[in-house]
Protein backbone atom coordinates (compact mmCIF):
# COMPACT_ATOMS: atom_id res chain seq x y z
CA UNK A 1 0.00 0.00 0.00
CA UNK A 2 1.26 3.47 -0.90
CA UNK A 3 0.81 6.62 1.12
CA UNK A 4 -0.70 9.64 -0.57
CA UNK A 5 1.87 12.42 -0.56
CA UNK A 6 1.39 14.92 2.20
CA UNK A 7 -1.94 13.50 3.35
CA UNK A 8 -0.84 10.41 5.29
CA UNK A 9 -3.65 8.19 4.06
CA UNK A 10 -3.44 4.76 2.54
CA UNK A 11 -4.59 4.16 -1.00
CA UNK A 12 -4.46 1.08 -3.17
CA UNK A 13 -1.69 1.58 -5.68
CA UNK A 14 -1.71 5.19 -6.73
CA UNK A 15 -5.49 5.58 -6.63
CA UNK A 16 -7.51 6.78 -9.59
CA UNK A 17 -5.79 8.90 -12.19
CA UNK A 18 -7.01 12.38 -13.06
CA UNK A 19 -8.19 11.16 -16.47
CA UNK A 20 -10.17 8.34 -14.78
CA UNK A 21 -11.79 10.86 -12.42
CA UNK A 22 -12.65 13.29 -15.21
CA UNK A 23 -14.10 10.47 -17.32
CA UNK A 24 -16.29 9.36 -14.42
CA UNK A 25 -17.91 12.80 -14.04
CA UNK A 26 -20.49 11.97 -16.71
CA UNK A 27 -21.77 9.15 -14.55
CA UNK A 28 -20.52 6.07 -16.35
CA UNK A 29 -19.58 3.00 -14.38
CA UNK A 30 -21.26 0.16 -12.56
CA UNK A 31 -22.43 2.32 -9.63
CA UNK A 32 -23.49 5.40 -11.60
CA UNK A 33 -27.22 4.68 -11.43
CA UNK A 34 -27.35 3.84 -7.72
CA UNK A 35 -28.40 6.59 -5.33
CA UNK A 36 -26.65 5.07 -2.31
CA UNK A 37 -23.40 3.10 -2.10
CA UNK A 38 -21.94 1.15 0.77
CA UNK A 39 -18.36 1.62 1.93
CA UNK A 40 -17.31 -1.55 0.07
CA UNK A 41 -18.88 -0.24 -3.16
CA UNK A 42 -17.17 3.13 -2.67
CA UNK A 43 -13.76 1.52 -2.14
CA UNK A 44 -14.20 -0.45 -5.36
CA UNK A 45 -15.58 2.49 -7.34
CA UNK A 46 -12.75 4.84 -6.36
CA UNK A 47 -9.87 2.46 -5.73
CA UNK A 48 -9.47 3.69 -2.16
CA UNK A 49 -9.29 1.91 1.16
CA UNK A 50 -11.96 2.10 3.84
CA UNK A 51 -9.39 3.93 5.96
CA UNK A 52 -9.11 6.62 3.28
CA UNK A 53 -12.88 7.10 3.17
CA UNK A 54 -13.01 7.42 6.95
CA UNK A 55 -10.13 9.93 6.78
CA UNK A 56 -12.03 12.08 4.25
CA UNK A 57 -15.13 11.84 6.43
CA UNK A 58 -13.14 12.91 9.51
CA UNK A 59 -11.85 15.94 7.57
CA UNK A 60 -15.43 16.94 6.66
CA UNK A 61 -14.94 16.37 2.94
CA UNK A 62 -17.70 13.77 2.71
CA UNK A 63 -20.60 13.11 5.08
CA UNK A 64 -22.10 9.65 4.62
CA UNK A 65 -25.31 8.77 6.41
CA UNK A 66 -25.07 6.18 9.17
CA UNK A 67 -27.25 3.13 9.58
CA UNK A 68 -25.91 1.54 12.73
CA UNK A 69 -22.26 0.79 11.97
CA UNK A 70 -22.72 1.12 8.20
CA UNK A 71 -21.87 4.21 6.21
CA UNK A 72 -24.06 4.99 3.22
CA UNK A 73 -22.69 7.32 0.55
CA UNK A 74 -25.00 9.51 -1.54
CA UNK A 75 -24.45 10.87 -5.04
CA UNK A 76 -23.35 14.11 -3.35
CA UNK A 77 -20.68 12.24 -1.38
CA UNK A 78 -19.45 10.58 -4.58
CA UNK A 79 -19.32 13.91 -6.39
CA UNK A 80 -17.44 15.56 -3.53
CA UNK A 81 -15.02 12.65 -3.27
CA UNK A 82 -14.37 12.80 -7.01
CA UNK A 83 -13.58 16.52 -6.71
CA UNK A 84 -11.34 15.90 -3.67
CA UNK A 85 -9.33 13.31 -5.57
CA UNK A 86 -9.13 15.53 -8.65
CA UNK A 87 -7.87 18.41 -6.49
CA UNK A 88 -5.22 16.17 -4.94
CA UNK A 89 -4.10 15.01 -8.40
CA UNK A 90 -3.32 18.60 -9.40
CA UNK A 91 -1.60 19.55 -6.16
CA UNK A 92 -4.24 21.19 -3.98
CA UNK A 93 -4.18 20.53 -0.25
CA UNK A 94 -7.24 18.95 1.33
CA UNK A 95 -7.89 22.21 3.14
CA UNK A 96 -7.93 24.12 -0.16
CA UNK A 97 -10.28 21.58 -1.71
CA UNK A 98 -12.61 21.69 1.30
CA UNK A 99 -12.73 25.48 1.21
CA UNK A 100 -13.74 25.40 -2.46
CA UNK A 101 -16.31 22.63 -1.94
CA UNK A 102 -17.90 24.38 1.02
CA UNK A 103 -18.65 27.41 -1.17
CA UNK A 104 -21.21 25.31 -3.06
CA UNK A 105 -23.67 25.62 -0.18
CA UNK A 106 -23.84 29.44 -0.31
CA UNK A 107 -27.06 29.34 -2.31
CA UNK A 108 -25.91 31.50 -5.21
CA UNK A 109 -26.08 28.75 -7.81
CA UNK A 110 -22.41 27.98 -7.42
CA UNK A 111 -21.24 31.30 -8.87
CA UNK A 112 -18.98 32.13 -5.91
CA UNK A 113 -17.59 28.59 -5.92
CA UNK A 114 -16.78 28.81 -9.63
CA UNK A 115 -15.12 32.22 -9.30
CA UNK A 116 -13.01 31.15 -6.32
CA UNK A 117 -12.12 27.85 -8.00
CA UNK A 118 -11.05 29.66 -11.18
CA UNK A 119 -8.74 31.95 -9.22
CA UNK A 120 -7.25 29.04 -7.27
CA UNK A 121 -6.78 27.04 -10.48
CA UNK A 122 -4.90 29.92 -12.11
CA UNK A 123 -2.68 30.27 -9.02
CA UNK A 124 -1.96 26.53 -9.11
CA UNK A 125 -1.13 26.64 -12.82
CA UNK A 126 1.36 29.42 -12.09
CA UNK A 127 2.89 27.43 -9.19
CA UNK A 128 3.20 24.31 -11.33
CA UNK A 129 4.86 26.25 -14.17
CA UNK A 130 7.40 27.62 -11.67
CA UNK A 131 8.06 24.12 -10.33
CA UNK A 132 8.49 22.84 -13.88
CA UNK A 133 11.06 25.56 -14.59
CA UNK A 134 12.92 24.65 -11.39
CA UNK A 135 12.88 20.95 -12.30
CA UNK A 136 14.06 21.67 -15.84
CA UNK A 137 16.90 23.77 -14.44
CA UNK A 138 17.89 21.04 -11.96
CA UNK A 139 17.92 18.44 -14.75
CA UNK A 140 20.12 20.68 -16.91
CA UNK A 141 22.58 21.18 -14.04
CA UNK A 142 22.73 17.47 -13.29
CA UNK A 143 23.33 16.65 -16.95
CA UNK A 144 26.18 19.20 -17.02
CA UNK A 145 27.67 17.62 -13.91
CA UNK A 146 27.52 14.15 -15.48
CA UNK A 147 29.22 15.47 -18.63
CA UNK A 148 31.95 17.09 -16.51
CA UNK A 149 32.48 13.87 -14.57
CA UNK A 150 32.62 11.85 -17.79
CA UNK A 151 35.29 14.21 -19.15
CA UNK A 152 37.33 13.82 -15.95
CA UNK A 153 37.05 10.03 -16.05
CA UNK A 154 37.92 9.65 -19.77
CA UNK A 155 41.67 10.49 -19.57
CA UNK A 156 42.11 8.26 -16.55
CA UNK A 157 40.61 5.34 -18.44
CA UNK A 158 38.20 4.73 -15.62
CA UNK A 159 35.02 2.96 -16.42
CA UNK A 160 31.95 5.02 -15.79
CA UNK A 161 28.87 3.41 -14.41
CA UNK A 162 25.69 4.14 -16.31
Amino acid sequence: MATAAGNDIAVRGAGPSLSDLVASVGGQGAHATKDILTMREMTRAFGLTARSLRFYEEKGLIAPERQGQDRLYSRRDRGRLRLVLMGKCVGFSLEEVKAMLDLYDLGDGGVTQLKVARGKFLEQVSRLHAQKRDIDSAITELERAVTFIDQRLAPAGADRQD
